[in-house]
């Protein structure tokens, strides 16, 4: 075996806190398996904006509690820099989220910081809105989100203004995610460090007040027969409290799905977005004669919702579809402040601001640029992230959003109408818009580099039988917005086409929208180029 990871494992062996992972190397050491511990030792997880995220296991290069610990250390030597002292962690049910919180509480503590820990697995949302209602400096939630069940990760939310970026108890993004990177680099040993257990697990008030601001969205509930499904994560609780206490009807759970499970089990990726996730939900919908089906992703930051659509049943709303559900209601009402999507969701939304002379700004991927927006009336990213009550929560929400959408359909439904009608209204003003995402996993994330440099030095002249009009590299963007990797190409006809790497995934990711008459024409330009696209990204 090569003597440098040799020692570079033995060391690691010494000074990991949990022996559980300690023993799993020193078995992979003894068995002379360097290809798996080179796998494991392939660097540290990669901090960034996403804080951290990756496969649960022994090593720097996975989740565990060495990891996590080291991190801590990181954002505890940040936080002393600038004269930070309050810090609140948040976890979800996923395996290890526990062990991950507690390792973060005694390094924090350790550090001198003044800790609070929600007082079990809830939903991203509450962490976020805790940061903000206790006046934290910075909340740290332990989930993976919507990833596989083998992941984990470590979201970084700060409180005030910081690194002359006004957070609002919003997640990072440049600078501070590479400074706090490079006080995670300095953290040369674990066992060297303080630990202390002076904390505060919180009670019930601040779970309490958010339900209170939450259900507040929804001031004239209804009796509208709504399914709901937690995809085996956190949301079934809290979404519960915010719907009984608005005075809506008791939610119809997916029982299969409502309870936290880690393995996630009834489904292949624990993402309302991926084909089948619903399925179960949208059964138990034609079985109770529903109004509307709602889901959320096992950290509930997110939205998803399906309909009876009148021309073919039950189906899935489009991420882009809820957000244009969402800013026509809300620019309906004259809003004070901007909407705001991402450059990768529909134009529609830019339109719907134009048509009511709402100020409207186009960010890059991410949430966490949506949350930097002043003001912030409303602001949707195609991935079923919403923020309908920025003022409380500054990120997305998958809570707040729910019960707004059931304000919306009652209101809609006392009319005679539905979300349907609603947006029949705005594709007759403004087209349809079709959209469509493609992914394409890879094993290997160099092949995505690859891919995109190939598109690059050799870009395509054509896709479908389409002229390729121009290619914009959003590397060395034009249009004021920050350099991110990705290319957005403009076919013939308006069709728009961006392909990026996914932030938190190995996947490629390309977004496609059309604008045509009818649904019928969008769907079959959609057909035509997906194939061709997808042979492109292969």
């Amino acid at each position: 075996m090569n003597p440098t990871l040799r020692a570079e494992v033995q060391a690691w062996i010494g000074d990991d806190p949990d022996p559980k992972t300690a023993a799993e190397l020193q078995a992979l050491l003894d068995a002379e398996d360097e290809t798996t511990l080179s796998k494991h030792f392939n660097g540290f997880l990669q901090f960034g904006t996403a804080g951290l995220r990756g496969p649960i296991g022994p090593g720097p290069s996975c989740m565990n509690r060495a990891v996590v610990g080291r991190t801590a250390a990181g954002i505890a030597s940040y936080m002393k820099k600038r004269g930070m002292t309050k810090v609140v962690i948040g976890r979800d049910a996923r395996y290890g989220s526990e062990d991950y919180t507690f390792e973060t509480a005694e390094i924090m503590s350790g550090a001198g910081m003044e800790v609070f820990i929600l007082p079990r697995p809830l939903p991203t949302p509450v962490l976020a809105f805790a940061t903000a209602h206790l006046g934290c400096d910075i909340g740290i939630m332990v989930t993976a989100s919507h990833n596989p069940p083998q992941d984990n990760g470590y979201k970084v939310y700060v409180g005030p203004v910081a690194d002359g970026i006004n957070y609002a108890s919003s997640q990072i993004i440049n600078p501070t995610d590479g400074f706090i990177a490079s006080d995670i680099d300095a953290v040369t040993s674990l066992k060297s460090l303080a630990r202390g257990k002076n904390w505060t697990v919180l009670g019930e008030e601040v779970i309490s007040e958010y339900v209170s601001r939450t259900s507040a969205l929804a001031p004239r509930p209804g009796d509208l027969k709504i399914v709901y499904t937690a995809m085996h994560g956190v949301g079934t609780e809290t979404i519960q409290r915010v719907f009984n206490h608005a005075g809506f009807a008791t939610l119809i759970l997916v029982d299969e799905q409502c309870t936290p499970d880690p393995d996630f089990p009834t489904v292949a990726f624990p993402n309302p977005e991926e084909p089948g996730a619903i399925d179960l939900a949208l059964q138990k919908a034609r079985d109770f004669g529903a109004d509307l089906v709602i889901a959320n992703d096992p950290d509930a930051d997110r939205c998803a919702a399906a309909i009876n659509d009148p021309q073919v049943g039950w189906r899935m709303l489009r991420g882009d579809e809820l957000g244009i559900v969402f800013g026509e209601w809300i620019a309906r009402s004259n809003p004070r402040g901007s909407f705001a999507n991402s450059i990768v969701s529909s134009s529609a939304l830019r339109k719907i601001s134009g048509h009511y002379g709402v100020d409207f700004q186009e960010v890059l991927t991410g949430f966490k640029w949506i949350a930097k927006i002043e003001n912030l009336a409303f602001g949707y990213e195609e991935a079923i992230g919403y923020a309908v009550d920025s003022d409380n929560v500054n990120d997305k929400d998958g809570i707040s959003a729910a019960i707004f959408l059931a304000q919306i359909a009652t209101d809609l439904k006392r009319d005679g109408l539905t979300i349907s009608d609603l947006l029949n209204q705005v594709w007759e003003r403004h087209g349809f818009h079709g959209t469509e995402q493609i992914s394409i996993r890879v094993t290997d994330m160099s092949a995505i580099t690859r891919l995109l440099a190939g598109l690059r030095s050799n870009p395509p002249r054509e896709i479908a039988g389409r002229a390729v009009e121009s290619i914009d590299d959003l590397a060395a963007p034009t249009d004021g917005l920050p350099p991110t990797d990705g290319l957005r190409i403009w076919l013939a006809g308006g069709i728009r086409i961006i392909v990026r790497p996914s932030g938190t995934e190995a996947k490629m990711k390309c977004y496609i929208e059309v604008v045509t008459a009818t649904s019928d024409e969008s769907q079959k330009l959609l057909d035509e180029i997906r194939s061709p696209l997808k042979e492109l990204l292969s």
